[in-house]
């Protein structure tokens, strides 16, 4: 029955299973399992809306991270899911699941969700009504090729998008480390004792009619000039412009003669980290003849799996959304890329994966993690 009173994506099947899913239990294949059982990760063989349900036992407000790569429904085939769904069937596989999903998140948790342009439009509809559109965090772009074949006809796809989620307000994305290139941009022309730093704009956009309160003459102690601005008002009120003067944090270029001063931007100064942004370029996370190739690499080339992200693809998800220690979940898993990159970078894991790829390759995967 339909529910009234709110906008909502609706379609046929919608709330057909929501009643009828009973609590589940895991069941440990000892004769598989390795380590110690203590570690808090687990690889689940099995349909995976039964065993998130058995999951909220004990993981209830547990998760922190969530990264899935459900099928697109393209009509790629695929041994472990259908792919070729009609609309209303492709929802109905995702929705129950990602209702108990945000269950198993903490309040600071978070779902990234990879999906290619043919069902995002509903996804993003359907994550609006189980997550909250105020939990909507960004939709990233990923760039899966590096390169467009010359016989292409019409307007070629080379990415694909990630979209982000969290449980509430409460997520706090990390920062990503500096490269070498954006340490690069800053130098040190005048030696100054406190170390590298960059030029940054002193004029504002706004003009000085916008802003009159930073309209102010400027002097240039290099050559006694007196700077007005006349059209575009300065960055910075007068008493901050004062502070920037006593710390000697204006530059006036290589021969002291500018016409405006820029201020000295120290990298000591800066956060150590870089705020992340939703486009992701095939040389910083990787592309899809990435994770071909380290697919053969692992179970060879007549068994490469169809259709694997690259591990520096991952790894970028798991880096903004975890720190060390944090559990992570993946309830299509595929190839078993998640749980590899999460164990390399010392988080939890769990993983669930449907028919024989649990043995063939996920845990043939991390066996090869584990024991290197």
């Amino acid at each position: 029955m339909l529910k009234k009173g709110k906008l909502e994506l609706t379609w046929v099947g919608k709330y057909d299973r929501e009643e009828n899913l009973e609590p589940r239990i895991l069941v440990e294949d000892e004769s598989k399992s390795y380590g110690d059982n203590d570690t808090g990760c687990m690889l689940i063989h099995g349909d995976n809306l039964l065993a998130l349900k058995a999951l909220e036992a004990n993981f209830t407000g547990k998760i922190k991270c969530i990264y899935i790569d459900p099928p697109y429904n393209t009509g790629s085939a695929f041994e472990q899911y259908d792919d070729n769904l009609e609309h209303s069937q492709w929802l109905n596989l995702l929705y129950p699941r990602l209702k108990i999903m945000r269950t198993l998140l903490c309040d600071a948790g978070s779902i990234w969700i990879s999906i290619d342009a043919d069902e995002c439009a509903y996804l993003k509809i359907l994550c609006d009504e189980v997550f909250g559109r105020e939990n909507y965090r960004t939709m990233i772009s990923w760039q899966r090729k590096y390169s467009v074949s010359n016989n292409f006809k019409g307007i070629a796809t080379i990415s694909e998008y990630i979209l982000v989620y969290s449980k509430s307000e409460h997520f706090v994305v990390n920062l990503l480390p500096r490269t070498e290139e954006s340490i690069s941009r800053y130098a040190n022309p005048d030696n100054d004792p406190r170390g590298p730093w960059k030029a940054v704009d002193y004029l504002n956009q706004a003009t000085v009619k916008q802003r009159p309160n930073l309209c102010y003459d400027i002097l240039n102690p290099n050559t006694n000039e007196i700077i007005k601005n006349s059209v575009k008002a300065w960055k910075y009120e007068f008493t901050t412009h004062q502070k920037h003067v006593e710390e000697n944090k204006l530059w006036w270029g290589a021969d002291g003669k500018n016409s405006v001063p820029a201020l000295k931007l120290f990298l000591s100064e800066v956060r150590q980290g870089m705020t992340p942004h939703n486009w992701w370029p095939h040389d910083e996370v990787g592309h899809t003849d990435e994770a071909k190739k380290e697919s053969i690499a692992l179970f060879g080339r007549e068994n490469v799996f169809a259709t694997p992200k690259p591990e520096r693809l991952i790894e970028r998800v798991i880096a903004l959304s975890t720190n060390p220690g944090d559990v992570v979940l993946d309830s299509f898993l595929g190839s078993g890329t998640t749980i590899a990159v999460a164990q390399k970078m010392k988080r939890k894991w769990i993983g669930i994966e449907l028919g024989e790829h649990a043995y063939t390759y996920c845990k043939t995967r991390i066996d090869k993690v584990l024991n290197p």
